[in-house]
This record gives structure tokens, C-alpha cells and sequence, in this order.
């Protein structure tokens, strides 16, 4: 079943659809998952936002509120002419570590991925940031080439010490481009900068793969693996997103 609730925005820009929405999918027996879209009507593909953390997007009014760097950075690939939906945690469970590699959670990110493709008739990308990065890369490893277009992941986990780290995935399976974007500041103990080279390293089957690096923005605050620290591209969200909106147009090592 899915449920489907439009929200008008008072002064939709003119590439616009209209509306936002807030969708609401039976992915699992007893579990549902919910996801905020915009659409344009001139969109090159559809981003599936995956926030880190417990992947709370904050649902209150039919907009999600976490801050969190690729939810409140949704306007932004927006204008830069793609889809959005930001997918919120599922009805059952949080996301942990270990549950982002798990056969419900692919599931679940299988129906979502379905559903917009069905829906937009468009390429489909997952972009994911920190917890976000072990879902997206997971997906990419059991879908195989056909269901997705490419992934992005930003402020990724690397840690060995937790379930699901990118590097310990099998990326040699991914057969899309990935885009792996960091920051040099990143001061998160399992989003080590210096461990970022072990994702390239091992997506020895995509076809197109790129590592960058960047050194920007302004005023961190709170804990370093939080969202509005250098680990979520504070003070420098336009450019962050600018950057992933560019490879994403034209993928090059």
C-alpha cells in the first residue's frame, strides 16, 4: 500500500513540479518506510538522500527537520537540477551500524529505489553521508549494475570497529560509478580522512570512481562526528553539494 500526502509550496520556482510530498511504502511484512520528495519538471535524475545516524529524518509537517548535511542540504540538489527523496528511518527499527547491511534494509532501500524510478522514469543515484554511506554502498553491492546509476558517498564510515565500514564491504562488486567525497578536517574517529583511500582501493569493478578531498567552510560546532561539524560540510553546503551535482553530470575518474 502506499500513502501519498502533497504539501503545495507557497512560490514553487518555475522548474518546480508544484509540491512536495511525503510517501509512505509497506516495504516488509509489518514495516514501512516513508521518504520526502521534490521534483522538478526539468530533472536530470533522482537523488535518494541516506542520512547518518539513527536515519531520523525529523518527519514534522510533511518536511523533514534534521540538520543533518544531506537533509538540509536538500534545496540545494534541487537546484541543481535533480529529484530528491530523503528517505527517513523504517517503521520497525533504527539504523544502526549492523542494520544497514541487513537483507530488510536493502529491501527496503530495493522498494524505494523501484518505486521512484517508476514513478520519475529517470536515472536513480543514492547519496549517502556518514551511518548513510554503509547503506548506499551496501545497496550498490546487492543490486548490482542495473537498478542504480551510481552512488555518492560523503563523510564516509572507514572504521574497521564498526559493522558495515565501507572498506570492509565488497566493493570489488560495485559495478557504477561512485563518487567518494571528504573532508580534510573530518575529525570523526570512524570517518578518518587517511582512511578514505581504502574505499578506491577496493572498487577495482567500477567503472568510474573518484576520491575528493576538499578544505572549506566555517564554524564547526558540537561534537566532531555531528552533522554541523566539519564532518557534515559545515559553512560550505553549496559548494559541498555543487561539487557531487557536477560528477554526478558528467562522471570522470
Amino acid at each position: 500500500m502506499i500513502l501519498i500526502a502533497a504539501f503545495l509550496l507557497a512560490a514553487a520556482a518555475p522548474a518546480l513540479a508544484g509540491e512536495d510530498k511525503v510517501i509512505k511504502l509497506d516495504t516488509r511484512p509489518g514495516a514501512s518506510v516513508s521518504f520526502y520528495t521534490r521534483k522538478r519538471d526539468d530533472a536530470l535524475a533522482t537523488l535518494v538522500l541516506l542520512m547518518g545516524g539513527g536515519g531520523n529524518i525529523g518527519l514534522r509537517g510533511g518536511m523533514p527537520r534534521s540538520r543533518n548535511f544531506v537533509v538540509r542540504s536538500r534545496d540545494e540538489f534541487t537546484a541543481n537540477g535533480f529529484n530528491v527523496a530523503v528517505v527517513d528511518k523504517p517503521s520497525d527499527r533504527e539504523l544502526d551500524f549492523s542494520v544497514r547491511v541487513s537483507a530488510e534494509h536493502i529491501e527496503d532501500l530495493r522498494q524505494v529505489v523501484s518505486y521512484l524510478k517508476k514513478d520519475g522514469a529517470l536515472p536513480v543515484w543514492l547519496v549517502g553521508t556518514s551511518r548513510g554511506t554503509i547503506s548506499a554502498a551496501a545497496a550498490a553491492v546487492a543490486f548490482g549494475n542495473e537498478e542504480l546509476a551510481g552512488i555518492v558517498l560523503t563523510s564516509s564510515v572507514t572504521s574497521a570497529n564498526r559493522a558495515g565500514a565501507v572498506p570492509t564491504q565488497k566493493l570489488d562488486a560495485i559495478r557504477i560509478p561512485v563518487l567518494v567525497l571528504h573532508h580534510e578536517k573530518d575529525a570523526c574517529f570512524i570517518t578518518k580522512p587517511s582512511e578514505v583511500s581504502l574505499i578506491i582501493g577496493g572498487l577495482k569493478g567500477a567503472p568510474v570512481k573518484k576520491q575528493i578531498i576538499v578544505n572549506g567552510g566555517a564554524n564547526p560546532q558540537g561534537d566532531p562526528c555531528e552533522a554541523l561539524h566539519w564532518h557534515g560540510f559545515i559553512g560550505m553546503e553549496k559548494e559541498a553539494v555543487g561539487i557531487i551535482a557536477d560528477w554526478i553530470k558528467n562522471p570522470t575518474p
